[in-house]
């Protein structure tokens, strides 16, 4: 039993974890094809989320939950919930709907390189050449770029299908979109260091942020959608696209993921976010007929293979820096800072 838990359960665990989110990918995109406003969608995801993860955040709450809680945190908060939540999701469906399912899937690979990135031009990341770990991840970050450029410019022959679900918009401006979507999740991913540091109740924190994420999408969403019609979910489909991205998308994704994590550290969870890519391009061809390029399809592998590069990188320079470490730890704020900021760097795909 001991072995299974250990290791058997984690990895069937995070299989489950790559395939809720392959379907949820293919389901939303199959919703907003068909006429569902992505602004209206990811409202009423929202409010899922936070009606699944409000009353078990109460349920589970500390007795010393909200005693760091201050107005500045309060806003902290809030701010963060509009740049990885409200604006995010708004880019990432738009662009979901624009694109495709599988380029949709590969892009948010790019999520640890683009991070490493920015981390890097803010001076959190300090980046030294003449160490493997930095090269390999310059390197993946690097191979992920490129990828992604190969994706949203290249899109060359076409492979597979002819797409059933067409739309006329342009697959440019989509590719674009979801990599604005990256920057802005990244953007979050960061903001969560000083967040986690003074809010460690992490189910609290997310309860917040889906709450006040509701509010901002609901704004945004009457902004552009006044018709009240528009907001009439005609279909079976468009109703389970909202109630399984809500409370699997934000939800259960949120706990399995956090359980491996506690079981097998960050690196092993980033290690399977590929296999969402493979599931997603793989169904949305053999079921939808979602059209299958050269170029996207060399892209996304080209991506995969800087995101292993990377991975290997910051694996090689968590062990350096455990080898450097002080038998005697005396600062114990930053090297919790440390942890905290390794593990935000690889956690990229815990709510997309």
């Amino acid at each position: 039993m001991g072995a299974w838990e250990e290791y058997y359960l984690p990895v069937i665990g995070m299989v489950s974890l790559e395939f809720i989110y392959a379907t949820m990918v293919i389901m939303n995109r199959v919703a907003l094809v068909k006429g569902l406003s992505p602004r209206i969608f990811v409202f009423y995801r929202q409010a899922c989320a936070t009606l699944f993860t409000s009353p078990i955040a109460y349920l589970s709450r500390k007795e010393t939950s909200n005693a760091g809680m201050d107005f500045r945190l309060f806003l902290l908060i809030f701010v963060t919930s509009f740049v990885g939540v409200a604006l995010f999701q708004n880019l990432y469906n738009e662009g979901l709907y624009l694109a495709s399912s599988s380029v949709t899937s590969a892009m948010f690979n790019l999520v640890p390189a683009v991070t490493f990135l920015m981390a890097a031009v803010l001076g959190l990341e300090q980046v030294n050449v003449k160490r493997s770990s930095n090269v390999a991840k310059m390197l993946g970050t690097t191979l992920c770029v490129g990828g992604a450029i190969a994706m949203t410019l290249l899109r060359g022959q076409k492979l597979l299908n002819t797409q059933v679900l067409s739309v006329t918009h342009n697959w440019l401006v989509g590719c674009l979109l979801l990599l604005a979507s990256v920057f802005c999740w990244s953007s979050w991913l960061i903001l969560q260091v000083p967040i986690t540091k003074r809010y460690p109740d992490c189910l609290s924190l997310s309860a917040w942020t889906c709450f006040f994420s509701t509010i901002q999408t609901g704004i945004m969403a009457l902004v552009v959608e006044p018709d009240p019609k528009a907001w009439v979910l005609s279909s079976a489909l468009e109703v389970a696209a909202c109630l399984f991205s809500g409370i699997f998308g934000s939800g259960a994704q949120y706990f399995i993921q956090c359980w491996c994590i506690s079981l097998k550290g960050p690196l092993f969870t980033a290690a399977f976010s590929p296999l969402s890519t493979v599931i997603t391009t793989f169904f949305a061809s053999m079921f939808f007929h979602e059209e299958v390029y050269i170029g996207t399809l060399l892209g996304a592998i080209t991506v995969i293979i800087g995101l292993y590069v990377f991975l290997w990188g910051q694996a090689e320079e968590m062990k350096e820096k455990k080898e450097l470490e002080p038998p005697i730890v005396t600062t114990l704020d930053n090297t919790s800072c440390a942890t905290n900021w390794e593990q935000t760097l690889l956690i990229h795909n815990s709510t997309p």
